[in-house]
């Protein structure tokens, strides 16, 4: 066992892998979208972006299980993603047909402006990850590589009513070999409702999965929505405030007593560019508490899943649960001072973050 009560496998030809589908993110900067003339291509997704930021800022062998369009340009794209981030695909092969697809996920992005919103809208009509099921991936291959820790989340899970069946079978493998889980709850309720008709399914699906959890990711608001844990009756001082969080943990707890460890990010948002930043994680029955840091924020998307690929890398490190939180903690931070979703800083950046060398920190 580890810092964290985690029994971790000795390194193989994976530190992580991670399945979910992939994403085009079309981003014009501070221009609003719908008054832009060029748009800069980037390749994420929620499950993705936790393989990329090990495998390229912790140097850490990573693949992601995901599903690929053969003949299509934005295939292309995708494969040029995967590979620029180090991070090895595992691919479910689909042909696009010429018109109609299937085609990947699309985010249509600005930046914002102080006064101004950013704004984050999604096409992910025909998408090739959607039609991922029980059964595409030989686990027992795969496995039998040597992985030591798998991750899925909330967002794929809501794709269609395979996926997540298919995060519960690679779960159940997973622990047959030993393998640590990992879920990020991410509760989307729009993608529920028009995929998988609401709430009731997300419920359902989810808590399935978290029974196979041995860490958890998300907030107070995603366990009552997407897990249905009742929270507890205090009111939240700031965005700042864990109280709630907290709070929330015992009842988590009592439905789900295999979960280890679980984390979330606390966000405090002053304006567009300005933010104010910090993170819980619960683990051996204690709660540790990230600083709070006031970042000039250049690009906000991404931050959650650079916490989660951090403090991941601390577990995997058999780092103290406060040193593997600050982890996490600074390269979510740094992750909102470069453009995209996925990291462009070093280990030792976020080593000097969180030593204080470059962060103005609040308390």
């Amino acid at each position: 066992m580890n810092q964290f009560g985690l029994s971790i496998p000795a390194p193989g030809r994976f530190d992580l892998l991670a399945l979910g589908g992939m994403t085009i993110r079309e981003d014009p900067g501070d221009i609003p979208y719908g008054r832009a003339n060029t748009v800069n291509l980037s390749v994420s997704g929620g499950e993705f972006n936790v393989a990329a930021n090990l495998a390229k800022c912790f140097r850490m062998n990573t693949a992601i299980a995901t599903a690929m369009v053969d003949g299509s340009v934005e295939g292309d794209r995708v494969l040029h993603g995967i590979d620029e981030m180090h991070v090895e695909g595992i691919f479910r092969h689909f042909d696009f047909n010429g018109v109609t697809g299937p085609f990947f996920s699309r985010t249509r992005s600005d930046r914002g402006w102080p006064g101004r919103s950013p704004l984050v809208q999604y096409n992910r009509a025909n998408e090739a990850a959607g039609m991922l099921k029980p059964g595409d991936c030989d686990w027992d291959k795969i496995f039998g590589q040597g992985i030591r820790w798998v991750h899925s989340g909330g967002i794929f899970a809501s794709l269609s009513p395979t996926t997540g069946p298919l995060i519960l079978e690679m779960f159940q493998e997973a622990r047959k070999h030993g393998i640590v889980t990992s879920f990020d709850l991410n509760y989307r309720p729009l993608l529920w409702r028009v995929f998988q008709g609401g709430q009731a399914r997300a419920i359902e699906i989810c808590t399935q999965i978290v029974r196979l959890t041995d860490v958890l990711i998300g907030n107070e608001g995603d366990m009552q929505d997407g897990l249905g844990v009742k929270g507890p009756d205090v009111e939240r001082v700031s965005e700042l405030d864990p109280t709630v969080f907290e709070g929330i943990i015992s009842n988590l707890m009592t439905s789900f007593p295999n979960v280890r460890v679980v984390a979330t990010t606390l966000r405090q948002t002053v304006d567009v560019h300005h933010h104010k930043w910090s993170a819980v994680v619960y683990a051996n029955d204690k709660f540790v508490r990230a600083p709070v840091a006031d970042l000039e924020v250049y690009d906000r998307i991404g931050g959650g899943d650079g916490f989660a690929a951090g403090l991941i890398y601390g577990i995997l490190q058999n780092m103290d649960p406060e040193t593997a939180t600050k982890y996490g903690w600074a390269h979510g931070a740094l992750l909102t001072s470069t453009p995209g979703d996925t990291t462009m800083v070093t280990l030792r950046v976020v080593a000097d973050f969180f030593r204080g060398k470059s962060a103005r920190v609040a308390r």
